[in-house]
């Protein structure tokens, strides 16, 4: 697995990056075989650090964690807790997510927008447009609502768009306020 480590305006030395790259491997080979390429990145959080871990697996998953601590080695160790706790909850279904799928299926390729928070303002704004500050792509998988709440929970994600498995509409599911999914069965 490849694995690259960051510090944001911290010097990351070579005993905290050895540790984090054997944890990592360790941790994540024990449920996957062939496990892709992981970020890990640490920053000041107030007094403390926050450890953001971004793991991509070679299947087309990615697991995100965070974790904060007043020590940097601890906050490392909150967010691979995390991960692993979450992957061992969904070890099941994440060794047998591809079994059943058809190797000819087609991912669709689909914008992705970053809007600009609205500022509060007195005067009324020129436009009532909020500025579109970033585009991206990303991939638009065949999947079912139980898979897509899995990656969504896997990537700590608010939303996920995909494709219905069963009609082959666009769906997609997100994290209400209260805690619970919504789903928006956009059929054809």
């Amino acid at each position: 697995m490849e694995v690259s480590v960051f510090g944001k305006q911290i010097d990351i030395g070579e005993a905290l990056r050895t540790h984090v790259e054997l944890s990592l491997v360790g941790g994540v080979a024990k449920y996957f075989d062939r496990p892709g390429r992981a970020q890990v990145t640490f920053s000041r959080e107030g007094a403390g650090f926050r450890c953001d871990c971004s793991v991509h697996f070679d299947a087309g998953i990615l697991l995100q964690s965070t974790g904060e601590a007043s020590d940097i080695h601890a906050s490392f160790e909150a967010a691979a807790g995390r991960m692993e706790k979450r992957v061992r909850r969904y070890k099941r279904r994440l060794k047998n997510h591809h079994k059943n799928r058809q190797s000819s299926e087609k991912i669709m390729t689909a914008p992705t927008y970053v809007i600009a928070a609205e500022q509060e303002e007195e005067d009324e704004p020129q436009t009532l447009q909020p500025i579109i500050i970033a585009e991206t792509t990303t991939d638009v998988t065949t999947l079912t609502v139980g898979e897509a709440v899995m990656q969504m929970d896997l990537a700590e994600a608010p939303a996920l768009v995909f494709r219905s498995s069963v009609h082959g509409g666009i769906n997609f599911v997100y994290r209400r306020l209260d805690g619970n999914i919504g789903w928006v069965d956009l059929k054809p």
